[in-house]
């Protein structure tokens, strides 16, 4: 069972899913990867914060050699612990604003792993658009779950009328927006990295809610 959470701003104590000696059933069964390497899972595609988070943790951690891995979801990243075909997963499971990633809470209550660290990055929203897009050309928002509601009251004065849309990953929205998968009236939220991975407009920068937006993420590795 999952512990509970004690959400405080910009943090997240995780209480109870140390996921040590009550759960110690082998998950890595026939590792797929090179002892040398460190294969990091992220819960993103590329451009995503889940891939700056992972940055983050390899440049603090010291590791010369990684390899990123987009598996979009945490229950990928997770199921992808257990089966062995990364070695390393970061995700993220709470905002200072948005709260608690849901999406994260169910993932964990399903796979067995171990907390190898907690840590946090600094979180700013960009609204993004294909080139050339205006803003009275947009008909519809779409990001993460959380990005949206780290921008709730951004979105809500800016925007009242525009149809707002969930999507898997904010760094998807910005890939599928940029490739014609999404109509060109759609406006995406992710990073300034997105856009400048897929070469989008910045509409408007910094857009979330809290000037200071931080985000916490795991970095959770398999069982032994």
């Amino acid at each position: 069972m999952v512990g509970l959470f004690d959400t405080r701003p910009r943090f997240c104590v995780i209480l109870g899913h140390t996921m040590t000696a009550t759960h110690k059933k082998a998950s890595a069964k026939g590792l797929k990867y090179s002892k040398n390497v460190e294969i990091i899972g992220v819960s993103g595609v590329a451009g995503s914060f889940s891939e700056e988070a992972a940055r983050t943790y390899a440049h603090e951690a010291g590791l010369k050699s990684y390899k990123i891995k987009y598996l979009v979801t945490v229950e990928n990243v997770l199921a992808g612990l257990e089966a062995g075909e990364i070695t390393l997963g970061i995700f993220p499971v709470e905002n200072s604003n948005g709260g608690i990633v849901i999406e994260a809470v169910h993932a964990m209550a399903r796979h067995r792993f171990h907390i190898k660290k907690l840590f946090e990055i600094e979180v700013r929203m960009n609204l993004l658009v294909k080139k050339g897009t205006t803003a009275d050309k947009i008909k519809k928002i779409t990001s993460h779950d959380q990005a949206l509601k780290q921008c709730r009251m951004y979105l809500k004065r800016r925007w009242p009328k525009i149809k707002v849309v969930e999507y898997p990953d904010t760094a998807k929205a910005a890939e599928d927006l940029a490739k014609g998968v999404l109509p060109p009236s759609t406006a995406a939220i992710a990073s300034r990295a997105a856009a400048k991975l897929y070469k989008l407009d910045i509409l408007e920068d910094s857009i979330q809610d809290l000037k200071f937006n931080y985000t916490s993420f795991i970095a959770a590795v398999a069982l032994k």
